[in-house]
């Protein structure tokens, strides 16, 4: 099993899977979009306390569609989910999606983190600037402070000043399976480096460190070439959230939006087991990259 994050540049390895972003500077803010291929299969699982998201419900294992087109992760809280009708109207362009008696329907779930105490917080992401992220997608993209990474920032519990964060991306490989994941870290907790802060550490809890309520949030994806179905993804998101707890102290706040999209293209036959597993490590190591952006 290995792991890679090799630069400001990055590509996920694995075919049909492209990513652009649209990052406005000077507002602090921004949008990425992830291209699924035909065929994709999705689900996803939410544990932080106050998400931002459209269509996830579509994502669960009781509900019909199992199909997923598009993934679009934002800036702007709620507001940073209008970006998504921006990539509806191109996959309706591109004939991507749930085919119905009235036409395409794209099958679009959008992901929004709080940056709007950056920059400019009148600034949010559009459709307009989803539609410019969708058209730039390719294989390769950049990461780091750009797309919805542009306004993170990370350890705003238990301290007075906040660091910068941004979008960070892990690839492992078992063999012809590739399982590689792409977040936007903007949570309430630190990296994870072993030690406990505050009072917490000397055991006296005497007064517990707080964190601005829906002001954060992780979001992103666990992307497979293996061929799963949408229980098998779930499991792979819940063991996404797992890397989260390996990478961050504390995950899962009730400030904290943070959610999973677990997706697989169906190219190779794998264990869920072994994709689970890589999804841990492939999150963990995706989330503590952007500690040294």
């Amino acid at each position: 099993m290995s792991s890679m994050n090799d630069g400001k540049t990055m590509n996920l390895g694995i075919e049909g899977i492209t990513v652009g972003h649209h990052t406005d500077e000077t507002a602090q803010t921004g949008c990425t979009v992830i291209v699924f291929p035909s065929g994709t299969t999705a689900s996803g699982e939410i544990r932080g306390g106050a998400p931002a998201s459209r269509e996830f419900g579509l994502l669960g294992v009781d509900r019909l569609v199992e199909e997923l087109n598009a993934l679009v992760l934002s800036g702007g809280s709620a507001f940073g989910l209008s970006a998504a009708d921006g990539v509806v109207d191109w996959c309706v362009e591109h004939e991507r999606g749930f085919s119905t008696s009235g036409g395409i329907v794209p099958i679009v779930v959008g992901l929004s983190l709080f940056d709007l105490n950056v920059g400019d917080g009148t600034v949010r992401p559009t459709a307009l600037d989803g539609r410019a992220a969708v058209e730039s997608a390719s294989v390769d993209f950049a990461v780091g402070r750009v797309g919805a990474g542009t306004g993170a920032a990370m350890g705003k519990w238990g301290s007075d000043a906040s660091t910068p964060a941004g979008l960070g991306v892990s690839t492992v490989r078992v063999g012809d399976l590739v399982v590689s994941a792409i977040f936007a870290v903007n949570a309430a907790g630190h990296i994870d480096d072993g030690s406990i802060p505050g009072s917490i550490a000397d055991g006296t809890f005497d007064s517990w460190p707080e964190s601005d309520p829906f002001e954060n949030t992780t979001i992103g994806a666990v992307i497979t070439n293996a061929k799963l179905t949408k229980v098998e993804c779930h499991l792979v998101a819940q063991g996404s959230h797992d890397g989260f707890a390996r990478a961050l102290f504390p995950p899962h706040l009730r400030s904290d939006g943070d959610a999973v999209v677990a997706a697989a293209t169906g190219e190779v036959e794998s264990d869920v087991d072994v994709v689970r597993t890589a999804g841990i490590v492939a999150t963990e190591r995706a989330i503590r990259s952007v500690g040294s952006m």
